[in-house]
């Protein structure tokens, strides 16, 4: 079936408790390339969501118990199920999502990357001790897990953002309950029949699958038994889940929407800044929250870099992700075509160019062709939201003071780029930056090692890194007395 090697990776229900959950409707999951049904999904809704949440609570005493080292090693498995069906897990991500299967099968490399990190780096969780106020006291910290922690991902990494989250979850002797978006829960449900093969105990990693985002969300946000929520997608839904969380006090992190500058400066090497802005604007179709999203060039080297970079995206094949030669899939749906069709239709009646592109392909009703649009302002609505999709505005600049201040102007901080050989300018513009991410001559600037995440509304906590525990764990303060005596 769709060319997978092991067939048992392909799910249909929900995983909760360490047992695979009917219900008693389904949903279609469909190929985003043809509209193909690709299985029938059981369809979980808030009674599932709940069951996974006690699951969760229950098993938290034991994961918990476990020494860094025992949570590692079966981490460790689960990492090396990952890679060694790397193929098969591609395929699935690349029938759901439509990213070409060379893209699926890095982001599946990438996802497991921070597994294995975090395996490892659960066993440097550290306190500390401090000297006390008189001789009679001692004083000491130590960190513990923050307990259940609930998750809702998008679908454009259905894959890597689940793995970043429960990985550093797990690490931290955390358990975990994840609500993936309807449109992309097959690779959740490939993770979980993994993380069962690699011995993770029951109830530590819940995978509920359902429509119902509203009642769902609702339990997660709001269910006094969960201590941490943590989502990525939009800012407008960030902010309402936030809101929800408000209730009950929950530690919560958010990784939400960009707006990401690519600043190309006249001392910059061109062809490496064509090659950075193609890897981080089309990626994916351009739906990532770190996509380039509006290209600053300096007007002296304006015309050399959009001539360059026009012929670079002339070279994209677009088409079925698993087909040999595809570099560019379809988007997630066709509402996602039609938003980002009106906003460039907006900004070419406000006065962009067309260069490029600019309209749906023949490849399917999903497949917008990658565009570029020239003469743009930063006021234009495609350079004012957040575009989500294969379609470049470019934008003059004269001074690099005029550059860091069209970059900042946004409600957005997450990733920038910008390219320059000056060292000088190297510090002055990556400190002006407001963004939580900066790329320097380099447009794929995530990893496993770094901090990913944003300032402003594009939100708070970090990924990844020695500071991705952080967010799993509580500080505890311990004081010793009367040890004068």
């Amino acid at each position: 079936m769709y060319g997978l090697k092991d067939k048992q990776l392909l799910k249909n229900f929900s995983y909760i408790n360490g047992s695979w959950h009917s219900s008693a409707t389904e949903f279609s999951i469909t190929n985003p390339a043809n509209g193909a049904e690709i299985i029938k999904v059981s369809n979980a809704g808030v009674v599932e969501t709940k069951l996974a949440v006690k699951a969760a609570k229950d098993a938290l005493a034991m994961w918990s118990a476990k020494s860094a080292n025992q949570r590692a090693s079966l981490l460790r498995n689960w990492f090396d199920l990952m890679m060694e069906n790397q193929e098969d897990l591609g395929r699935i991500l690349t029938l759901e999502q439509g990213k070409p299967l060379a893209e699926a099968k890095g982001e599946i490399g990438y996802g497991a990357s921070f597994i294995e990190w975090f395996a490892e780096e659960g066993k440097r969780v550290y306190g500390d001790t401090i000297a006390a106020p008189s001789n009679d006291k001692r004083i000491m910290v130590i960190k513990q897990p923050v307990g259940v922690v609930a998750s809702i991902t998008p679908w454009n990494f259905p894959n890597a953002m689940i793995a970043r989250k429960a990985a550093a979850a797990l690490a931290a002797g955390c358990t975990f309950v994840v609500r993936p978006a309807k449109q992309t829960p097959l690779s959740a449900l490939a993770m979980a029949e993994l993380a069962e093969r690699a011995g993770i105990p029951a109830g530590v990693f819940n995978v509920v699958v359902g429509e119902d985002a509203r009642g769902m969300g609702e339990v997660l946000t709001q269910h006094p038994d969960i201590a941490k929520f943590t989502f990525t997608g939009s800012t407008p839904v960030g902010k309402s889940l936030l809101k929800q969380c408000a209730t009950s006090v929950k530690k919560v992190s958010m990784e939400l929407g960009g707006n990401a500058p690519f600043i190309v400066f006249e001392d910059a090497d061109i062809d490496a800044a064509v090659q950075g802005a193609m890897a981080s604007k089309y990626r994916n179709a351009g739906q990532t929250c770190v996509c380039t999203n509006r290209i600053f060039v300096q007007q002296a080297v304006l015309a050399q870099f959009t001539e360059k970079f026009a012929q670079a995206v002339s070279e994209l094949s677009m088409g079925d992700g698993l087909v040999d030669g595809v570099t560019m899939g379809p988007m997630i749906s066709a509402q996602a075509v039609s938003d980002v069709e009106s906003l460039v239709t907006q900004s070419i009646a406000a006065g962009a160019t067309l260069i490029s592109g600019g309209k749906k392909d023949t490849a399917g009703d999903n497949f917008y062709q990658a565009t570029i649009l020239t003469n743009v302002t930063n006021d234009m609505p495609i350079a004012a939201n957040e575009i989500f999709g294969p379609v470049a505005p470019i934008i003059a600049f004269e001074t690099e003071e005029e550059v860091i201040a069209m970059a900042n102007d946004t409600e957005y901080g997450l990733a920038a780029y910008f390219y320059s050989r000056d060292i000088g300018r190297i510090w002055r513009v990556a400190e002006g930056l407001e963004f939580g991410m900066v790329g320097i001559n380099e447009g794929i600037i995530s990893n496993a090692a770094a901090p990913f995440g944003g300032v402003k509304q594009s939100g708070n906590g970090r990924e990844g890194s020695k500071y991705g525990l952080d967010d799993y764990l509580e500080i505890k303060y311990l004081c010793m007395g009367g040890l004068d005596k």
